[in-house]
């Protein structure tokens, strides 16, 4: 049985605006799987259905055998962690210990093991070093490493991360990549909405394409990124790597710099 899923779910906001029109999806444990789309597409409203911040119009949404409609967003919180776009919108204690410590509360642990949890968080982001300054003495692509650093103390058997590709640099990415995958091979489902087209390509072997309110595919990079006309409607566009093979004529549906590389060298 999925870990969590969606089903038939439709949302409309109170000003009559429809977000999402009769999605659905469904993510096993220690999955990770990147949603991709244009702004505007329904992505956010999706993964806001599915840590209980919203609560569906119709259809379901269920998480670990719960359905959202009959659980406080509190509830459903501590399943699903959410980190958000803005880290902003998260941050607001003192220390960076102090913000990923407060996470561990909900739990029904004792202070050893919350400190050991809260440890873990900080030395899994590569944080310790910092956790006695104020999150707002770093910089803003670091504090979004400190929103992720509390969301995973909260023990959470799914995990949302909402555009955390955004203003990194290399080594960061590097950074987040190894974070996604300790988590998900501890069995925590990650789920990833990014328009890194390049970074959707070369780590998630499950993506997610929504386009005006709707899940329009589920498959591969290699699938979505070689299919001009669905890239069209969703209005995203294939990894540069990809459109320089098109050019090329090459065959095969390239969505990566190694495979570039060594389909290259097969040719000379």
């Amino acid at each position: 049985m999925a870990l969590l899923s969606l089903n038939q779910v439709s949302f409309r906001y109170p000003n009559g605006t429809k977000a999402v029109d009769q999605i659905s999806m469904s993510f096993q444990a220690g999955e990770k799987v990147a949603i991709i789309g244009q702004n505007g597409a329904g992505k956010t409203t999706a993964v806001k259905l599915m840590n209980g911040l919203l609560k569906p119009s119709s259809g379901t949404v269920i998480v670990d055998g719960w359905d959202t409609k009959d659980h406080t967003t509190a509830q459903i919180s501590s399943k699903v962690g959410y980190v958000f776009q803005n880290p902003d919108d998260q941050l607001f204690h003192e220390t960076i210990y102090e913000e990923v410590a407060f996470s561990t509360r909900h739990l029904k642990v004792d202070a050893a093991e919350a400190k050991r949890m809260t440890a873990m968080a900080l030395e899994l982001t590569e944080l310790m070093e910092y956790a006695t300054l104020h999150p707002y003495s770093l910089p803003y692509s670091m504090r979004k490493f400190v929103t992720i650093a509390a969301v995973i103390a909260m023990q959470s058997k799914v995990i949302i991360l909402d555009e955390p590709t955004a203003g990194q640099d290399r080594r960061s990415l590097d950074r987040l990549t190894r974070i996604i995958d300790y988590l998900t091979q501890e069995g925590k489902t990650v789920i990833t909405i990014t328009h890194d087209m390049a970074y959707v390509a070369n780590h998630f072997k499950r993506v997610i394409v929504m386009a005006n309110r709707h899940v329009i595919l589920d498959s591969t990079a290699q699938e979505i990124f070689w299919q001009p006309a669905l890239m069209q409607e969703s209005h995203i566009q294939a990894p540069p790597v990809s459109q320089l093979a098109s050019a090329l004529h090459w065959p095969g549906q390239i969505v990566t710099v190694d495979e570039f590389v060594g389909y290259g060298r097969r040719q000379s």
